[in-house]
């Protein structure tokens, strides 16, 4: 228990109403999961406005509801708290009741369209190896130490922040990766948390349906990095175009990183195979078991972060050479008859044209590539035809089928799809709506050396359909062609 103007602190309190040294059990946002004791804030979020039931809130037993506008009618015995912004307000409001988490231990957050959960897991990788007690919070988990913790977004609610970051202290954690996406800080998620360092690694057409520009867009990242303190770092990726405006209005120290353009960490990728990647990092050989070009880049992101972080430069390159990307990201399987069968969560655009791009690359150009992609329901609509453009042009064949339909006809989702494909490449594309029937069709159409790409998903263990969640793993149903065979 703590009093609720121990909670308050930092807090932009317009107006009180009772008892401010009243003692609550939890903050909550969610009137559905209120206890007896607990302090509701009501948000106005994206599906509901939480100020249409502070009374349901109060029947469940809350003391205090904090809000931007109060009730017509207060009731008796509950503490009301007026606030600007509430959504703010329930990030500090959060981060006090864990005792202010995130200023007990080194916080880096990574932002950027692009290789955010693979820099984040590579960093906890990387620090753990370094014999540091290391927590992580990204899109496919959560980890304290080696415990993990699933989760549903890539950026989860500010409460849920606060509480992983405790668990992470109380652990004995000296560091801390986290994706921040730019829901997360529209969104005031991340309000309150104290960040040693940020990184940017890219933007491009993402997220739309959400932000409506892309000027909005590189605002909500740009912001994150216009709230760091002086005495934090931020390091972007001189590679990208954009890399400059998140650093124009930064209070914190100023680096870059890159491997075409000129920066304060330099790295040069020399080979680039299947079986991994050679590539110079500060005038040093090192070798990867990861693939392309993009990866190098996220290495070499990973190499700044460690040592901004006051790492050895030589105990950091002699580990990164044995880390691991994420789950679901540029993840290849060998079949047993010698297909190279490669899952990436590629679901924009640019992320799709950067895999296909270092395939390209890499192969040898006799074999032929097949890709199985959709597009998200519920989402850019812009984005699908542009998918499917990249698909048809960087692949000898083409398989269009469902993604997360979500609440939309996933036949409606394909016909947005194949209005991106030139008529030269029309009679290469198949249309399989049932996902599980278009991986299985590539696989009988590729021989032993070709190339299948089965893009969109990655790590998802799911395809939400109508509101519901079905089991769903792109790489379980490779698996299981593998050994059908």
């Amino acid at each position: 228990m703590k009093k609720l103007k121990d909670i308050l602190i930092g807090v932009n309190v317009e107006y009180i109403n009772g008892d401010g040294d009243c003692s609550v059990a939890h903050v909550v946002f969610d009137s559905r999961n209120v206890q007896p004791g607990d302090v509701f804030v009501a948000v106005a979020g994206t599906q509901a406005d939480g100020h249409q039931f502070m009374g349901q809130a109060v029947e469940k037993g809350a003391v205090a509801v904090v809000c931007e506008s109060l009730p017509v009618k207060l009731i008796p015995g509950i503490t009301y708290g007026k606030v600007k912004d509430s959504a703010f307000a329930l990030g500090q409001m959060a981060s006090n009741f864990y005792d202010r988490p995130s200023e007990k231990l080194k916080l880096t957050g990574i932002t950027g369209t692009n290789g955010k959960t693979t820099i984040v897991t590579l960093l906890h990788q990387l620090f753990l190896a370094l014999g540091y007690k290391t927590g992580m919070l990204s899109t496919i988990v959560n980890k304290v130490n080696y415990k993990e913790i699933k989760t549903r977004h890539t950026t989860p609610d500010a409460v849920s922040i606060n509480c992983v970051l405790d668990e992470m202290v109380n652990a004995g954690c000296d560091y801390a990766f986290m994706e921040v996406s730019s829901h997360a800080v529209v969104q005031q998620r991340i309000a309150g948390l104290q960040f040693t360092g940020a990184l940017f690694t890219n933007i491009t057409h993402d997220h739309l349906d959400y932000h409506k520009t892309f000027r909005e867009y590189i605002s909500a990242k740009k912001k994150f990095f216009d709230d760091l303190s002086p005495e934090a770092f931020a390091v972007v990726n001189a590679d990208d175009r954009n890399a400059g405006i998140m650093l124009q209005n930064t209070q914190a120290k100023k680096y870059s990183y890159g491997l075409k353009s000129m920066a304060d960490f330099r790295g040069r990728l020399l080979e680039d195979g299947f079986s991994g990647l050679q590539m110079m990092l500060d005038n040093k050989e090192f070798y990867s078991p990861m693939v392309g070009g993009f990866n190098a880049s996220n290495l070499l992101a990973v190499y700044a972060v460690a040592v901004l972080l006051k790492q050895d430069k030589e105990e950091v390159l002699q580990h990164l050479s044995g880390l691991r990307g994420a789950e679901g990201r540029f993840e290849i399987l060998h079949s047993p008859e010698g297909i190279i069968c490669i899952v990436d969560y590629a679901h924009t655009p640019d992320a799709l044209k950067n895999v296909l791009e270092t395939i390209r690359d890499i192969r040898s150009g006799n074999e032929t590539l097949i890709t199985v992609v959709g597009a998200g329901g519920d989402r850019d609509r812009s984005k699908r035809p542009e998918i499917a453009a990249i698909a048809s042009q960087l692949s000898n064949r083409v398989i269009l089928t469902s993604d997360n339909p979500r609440s939309e006809d996933p036949e409606a989702i394909l016909h947005d799809m194949k209005a991106g494909i030139d008529p030269v490449h029309k009679k290469n594309t198949l249309v399989i709506t049932d996902r599980k029937e278009a991986i299985k069709t590539a696989y009988a159409l590729a021989v032993a050396g070709d190339i299948i790409l089965v893009a969109g998903k990655g790590h998802e263990k799911y395809q939400e359909i109508k509101g519901i969640r079905y089991p769903f793993d792109d790489k379980q149903v490779l698996v299981e062609l593998f050994e059908s065979r």
